[in-house]
């Protein structure tokens, strides 16, 4: 495939994909994320991003395909399990000791795919506490970012394949068997509460014991990785447990957590230094020195606030502007006058955009917002964009002092951008591929532990369905060969039937007079050509119906006794001469004769009558009147 164009149509594909399916790529690896993309790129015939987005538009059953590609869910029940023994052994026991026994124990599942481990960490603390103590006092919290994933774990299904791993006496006692497949205990499914969740975007789950997130973190660039680990470092409980995959380091937040065992990748929080002691340390060397300090870092920190490149806005939680940088009241013409004001009397509660109603919601959900590229029509026919920033700030008690409003101008850089996308491409494309060869370089250890397994479990499967379609082969030649053989014997069967007809056929023709089969209900079952001349009614008009209701010119009530008779003797045949009238009107004397009808074991099966006109030669020759 050609090179997909400029690295811009690569991050305005990422762009595209987070605003219609909320999927946030931006801090992926790059040459990950081109090479799982430009493969699903490759499947569907897309020789550039710009024409992947327009399929995307067209096929929006193709996200899923993607998304499937970008997200590898790779786990398993107790995966590495030397690690698992010593959660089992040793750190499990410790945390569970550490909890008061009327305190809850919170676990937070990062990145759990389609939940083994999730249901792996249940198996272990029901076991460390016990099932009552457990169904009290815990609660697993398993998130992830591939819904389809999450539906798959909530089910808490799977082949015997995926809980090989599981130890025989652990899946007896906490899953069910259903045939081919197994499902956990559904009291054991009702602790793990599953739910959608963006390790980048969405504030992390707070106050938990345990944070288990394996071989997730491989995925982000280092800057993302900081992030998200100083997101784990908030979740966590004072010595709470960091659980990683062996495939991640904590090299750059080492300062924030302790090794339990660096082997395993198994850490505990360590307490940071709040304001508060940093201010009763400096109070222990006197009191008037540390007043004196702190006014002028104060009187510092307004300044340096104030000379700040970057505009910043500070609202009390009752929306009074308490404070503006000098750039700030430069750009949006903010007077000193001003200060102390309700914000929404002021111009730029509006304008670039509308403030208030994002204040309000950054001071409830206490979580920073931002608004990307915000444009502002400034002066004469000058226009600027603008990132906003929204951050609730608090104290060292978690009170609500306000908010902070930063708008950080990026006309520069969005003009650059512009230019950029003129550049010369194959230059760009060049470059970019030499930094994503780098890049791969720098990634290759880290995915190739989950490639190997990937491809185990590949040659198992292939191996296994080769196994079966030789077998599905040798039986379908056997059911073709059994197939044929019936065939033959249908044909032969056929012809014989046919054979059979023809010659009841011309038996029935060769009657002289009217002959009928009855049943023992007495329905008629057969009619022929000679009683349709003698008594004008069809076959079609007889075949089923009760023969003593038919409207005939033959007496049928006279015939009930020898019908009678015959039915219940099989050897009783009888002959009866009875005055009728036939289809033309004409009177006549009929003999009817009854014959019982026998089966092949000797039980009767119905009637035979046969009627002939004993005062004509040949009945039904006279012709048709016209």
């Amino acid at each position: 495939m050609q090179n997909p164009e400029s690295g811009q149509d690569f991050e305005s594909l990422l762009e595209f994909l987070k605003r219609n399916r909320g999927f946030d790529f931006t801090g992926y690896k790059r040459s990950t994320l081109r090479r799982r993309i430009a493969k699903r790129m490759q499947a569907v015939g897309m020789a550039s991003y710009a024409s992947y987005m327009d399929f995307l538009e067209v096929h929006p059953e193709e996200f899923a395909a993607l998304f499937d590609t970008v997200l590898i869910n790779v786990t398993g029940f107790f995966r590495d399990p030397d690690t698992w023994e010593l959660l089992r052994r040793e750190v499990i026991p410790s945390l569970i000791a550490a909890k008061p026994a009327d305190q809850s124990i919170r676990v937070w599942s990062a990145g759990c795919a389609s939940g083994e481990e999730a249901y792996s960490l249940a198996i272990l603390f029901a076991e460390a506490l016990g099932e009552d103590a457990f169904h009290q006092r815990m609660k697993i919290y398993a998130t992830d970012a591939d819904e389809s994933a999450l539906a798959h774990a909530r089910l808490g299904t799977y082949t015997a394949r995926q809980v090989e791993a599981v130890p025989a006496d652990l899946l007896e006692r906490y899953f069910e068997s259903m045939g081919a497949h197994f499902q956990v205990r559904k009291d054991v499914r009702r602790q793990v509460i599953f739910g959608r969740h963006d390790l980048i975007q969405d504030a992390p789950i707070s106050r938990v014991d345990m944070l288990v997130c394996r071989n997730t973190l491989m995925y982000f660039n280092s800057e993302t990785q900081a992030r998200i680990l100083a997101r784990f470092h908030f979740a966590l409980n004072e010595g709470g447990i960091l659980f990683l995959g062996r495939a991640e380091t904590l090299l750059t937040r080492n300062n924030h957590f302790r090794p339990v065992d660096l082997k395993r990748r198994i850490s505990a929080k360590i307490a940071l230094p709040t304001l508060r002691d940093q201010l009763l340390l400096m109070s222990q060397a006197g009191a008037d020195e540390t007043m004196a300090q702190l006014d002028n870092h104060r009187r510092a920190r307004d300044a340096a606030l104030d000379a700040s490149p970057v505009a910043q806005l500070v609202v009390d939680p009752e929306g009074a502007l308490v404070f503006a940088s000098e750039r700030a009241r430069t750009l949006f013409g903010i007077s000193t006058g001003d200060i102390g004001r309700p914000l929404q009397d002021l111009t730029v509660s509006y304008k670039p955009v509308e403030l208030r109603s994002r204040i309000e919601e950054t001071m409830a959900d206490r979580r920073p917002t931002t608004l990307k590229e915000v444009e502002w029509p400034h002066g004469a026919g000058e226009v600027h964009w603008f990132d906003i920033q929204f951050a609730p700030l608090v104290d060292v008690t978690a009170r609500l002092l306000g908010t902070s409003v930063t708008f950080t101008d990026v006309t520069g850089s969005k003009r650059l951008r512009r230019e950029l996308e003129h550049a010369n491409q194959e230059l760009e494309s060049a470059y970019e591929e030499l930094q994503a060869t780098n890049e791969e370089l720098e990634t290759t250890n880290e995915e190739l532990q989950s490639t190997v397994e990937e491809l185990e479990t590949t040659n198992e499967e292939l191996q296994s369905s080769n196994e079966e379609l030789e077998t599905m082969n040798e039986e379908l030649h056997s059911t073709n060969e059994e197939l044929q053989t019936i065939n033959d014997e249908v044909r032969q069967r056929s012809d014989e039937l046919n054979q059979a007809n023809s010659l009841l056929e011309a038996i029935l023709r060769s009657f002289r007079g009217g002959v009928v089969v009855v049943d023992r209900e007495l329905h008629v079952l057969l009619w022929n050509d000679m009683a349709e001349e003698l008594w004008g009614l069809r076959r079609a008009e007889v075949v089923g119906k009760n023969f003593l209701n038919l409207d005939i010119g033959l007496p049928l009530e006279q015939l009930r006794a020898p019908l009678r008779a015959a039915l219940g003797d099989a050897a009783a045949r009888g002959e009866t001469t009875i005055a009728a009238v036939n289809r033309r009107g004409r009177s006549i004397q009929v003999l009817v004769s009854t014959t019982p009808l026998v089966s092949a074991d000797g039980g009767g099966e119905g009637v035979i009558l046969t009627m002939e006109d004993s005062g004509a030669t040949t009945l039904g020759r006279e012709p048709a009147p016209r």
